[in-house]
Parts: C-alpha cells; sequence; structure tokens
C-alpha cells in the first residue's frame, strides 16, 4: 500500500489502484466491497467497450488482436516507478504478441489469451497538489500505434438524490442508473462536478468525452474516455482508435473538492 499526503488530503493506493482519496477525512472513492463494483478504479486500454459480438476481435492496421472488455491492460500488474510524500509513479510495460491471461476466462469469457499487436509502456502517476489529486497517464510506444483511453474511477455516494453537472446540463442518479451497463454518454466534455453531501470537480486534458455508469444508489463511475464505444457496431470498434505520433502522450484528470 502507498500513502500520500499533503496537508488535509491523503491518498491510498494498493497496486496501481485508488482505493482511497480523503479530504479533511471525508472519503471520496467507492469502497471495495460495498455493493456495485469490486474495484475502486481501473484503466480502459488499448481499447474500451465490450468485444463479445465481435468474438473478442479487434482490428488494427498489423492484424486482427484479441481482446476481452475494455483491453488488456487491467490484467497486467503495475510496477513502481518512484515515489514521495506526494507523489507515485507506477508502470506497465508489454510487448507486442505477448499472451495475457485472460481472469474473464471460463465464467465469463471463452478467450483465454489476449493479446496487442503493438509494444507500449503506460504510466500512471498520482499526484497531489494543492488544488487536489491529479492522475495522469502517458501512453508511449511504437509510432501509430492504435488505441483508445478510458479511466475508470467509482465515487462513494452519500445521498440518494446526487447531481452530475456537465456544463449547462444538470443529470440525476436514475438517469444513470436507466442507461444500464451501457453508460450515459457526455460528449465533448472536460469538466464535470459531482453534488452530493459535499462537492467534487473533475476535470480532464486529452480525453474530450466522459461516460456515466452505475447500478447501485452508493456509487457512480465518472469516466473520462477518448471514445465512446456503444457509438458503433463491435466489429467496428477500430473506427475510434487514436493513433500514437508522437513519442508519448499525456492524459490528466484533475480531482478537487469544492
Amino acid at each position: 500500500m502507498i500513502e500520500l499526503k499533503l496537508e488535509n488530503q491523503k491518498v491510498n493506493i494498493d497496486a496501481g489502484e485508488l482505493v482511497s482519496y480523503t479530504v479533511d477525512g471525508y472519503e471520496y472513492i467507492h469502497q471495495k466491497g460495498s455493493p456495485g463494483w469490486r474495484s475502486s478504479d481501473t484503466e480502459m486500454f488499448p481499447i474500451i467497450g465490450p468485444t463479445a459480438d465481435a468474438k473478442f476481435q479487434v482490428q488494427t492496421p498489423r492484424d486482427i488482436a484479441i481482446q476481452d472488455q475494455h483491453g488488456l491492460l487491467r490484467e497486467m500488474a503495475y510496477e513502481i516507478v518512484s515515489t514521495t510524500v506526494t507523489e507515485a509513479v507506477l508502470e506497465k510495460k508489454y510487448t507486442a504478441g505477448t499472451r495475457i491471461k485472460n481472469s474473464k476466462f471460463p465464467n465469463k469469457s471463452n478467450k483465454e489469451w489476449l493479446f496487442w499487436t503493438y509494444d507500449f509502456n503506460f504510466k500512471k502517476t498520482f499526484r497531489l497538489t494543492q488544488e487536489g489529486l491529479e492522475v495522469i497517464f502517458t501512453v508511449s510506444g511504437e509510432r501509430d500505434m492504435p488505441f483508445m483511453l478510458g479511466y475508470h474511477p467509482a465515487f462513494k455516494l452519500y445521498t440518494e438524490s446526487p447531481i452530475v453537472r456537465a456544463g449547462e446540463k444538470e443529470i440525476t442518479l436514475k438517469e444513470i442508473m436507466d442507461v444500464g451497463s451501457r453508460a450515459l454518454q457526455v460528449p465533448d466534455c472536460s469538466e464535470i462536478s459531482l453534488k452530493d453531501q459535499k462537492e467534487l470537480r473533475i476535470r480532464t486534458e486529452g480525453f474530450g468525452n466522459f461516460m456515466l455508469w452505475t447500478e447501485v444508489p452508493n456509487m457512480v463511475c465518472i469516466e473520462p474516455i477518448t471514445f465512446y464505444p456503444y457509438a458503433v457496431e463491435q466489429s467496428k470498434l477500430h473506427e475510434g482508435f487514436e493513433y500514437l505520433k508522437d513519442a508519448d502522450r499525456e492524459y490528466k484528470i484533475s480531482i478537487s473538492a469544492i
């Protein structure tokens, strides 16, 4: 367990997962073991969305890759690069074609092994600042590597009527739950606030979109994404790819208590 501290803020990280973020002792992160989801945060990379209808096949310029829902990155373990009192840097490295064991096999998937067709390095940095918590992703790898990126944090809810605000739009918990497993799309958006017992602001750089998901009233996932996967058929998921043009690309999420 890694612990970061800065004045009234505290972060706990377990194997790369954000399991706690408190400000003045108030917990903002969904707690593992509570109803709703078995995790508290994860990443969606190099694809977002389900793939079962496409027989778990995703087209890339190089070849077909085998990917289960939300990609293979979550099946890999983070290595700690560095830690300080206010910052932790973790990394996953992948070599093209390496078979990764699929934890959903055999109960939820008929694919035991997953693989991607490109090399990549994926860094996740947690940084506490005076303004709040920053979560920064740095994607590096082969030039023109196709990918999508999504961040999947879950926030704890304390009241029965929280409001998610995106620009002038207010979204109720019922609206999110009514969409079900597909997740509610919030396009062309880089800032969202969650008004519950207290208020939280989530700002992003590099993503451009959000989707919102929950199936229970005690938590809500506010997910920055580069592409909303349900906009296309699963066999056409490649239409949502971005391509790595530089040596690396950075994506940033800033979480601030208001």
